[in-house]
């Protein structure tokens, strides 16, 4: 027999399933209602199960008019999210390519990419100043993320 924590989640990957744009709004008192549970219940599992980390996005407002928004993020994209926040003006390039090296390995780019890359940035350390070479990383590694979202 599931848990109710394993039923609420359950219940709201449901509902995400049937949206198309991966977003659902819900209202907790309605979710608890239909579920036979405390609201209580559902901010646990929201705040336990639909995590930045597991990919998503919740946002919650209380009271009469409240929600509960869930968007699901792919999780390459927080991977390189996370990648970018780590790029600032001291960074070296060995430290760079270790950043790469880490996407390489959880699959999020070919080796080819990753050569390119590479070869890239160091082109960019060589070429131009920290100062202005930081969003220049960061903006191709996010390039990189959208376009393995498909």
């Amino acid at each position: 027999m599931k848990n109710l924590a394993d039923v609420i989640e359950q219940w709201i990957l449901h509902q995400m399933a049937s949206e198309q744009d991966e977003i659902i709004i819900l209202r907790r008192n309605e979710m608890a209602e239909e579920l036979a549970c405390a609201p209580s219940q559902i901010t646990y599992v929201l705040s336990t199960r639909f995590t930045i980390e597991r990919g998503f996005i919740v946002e919650s407002r209380r009271g009469s008019g409240g929600f509960v928004r869930i968007a699901r993020i792919p999780v390459q994209t927080i991977v390189y999210q996370d990648a970018a926040n780590q790029i600032n003006e001291s960074i070296s390039l060995e430290e760079v390519k270790v950043i790469v090296a880490r996407l390489r390995s959880h699959n999020l780019m070919t080796n080819r990419e990753a050569a390119l890359v590479c070869k890239c940035f160091a082109m960019l350390y060589d070429q131009i100043p920290p100062r202005e070479r930081v969003p220049l990383l960061k903006s191709l590694l996010m390039t990189l993320a959208s376009q393995n979202e498909g």
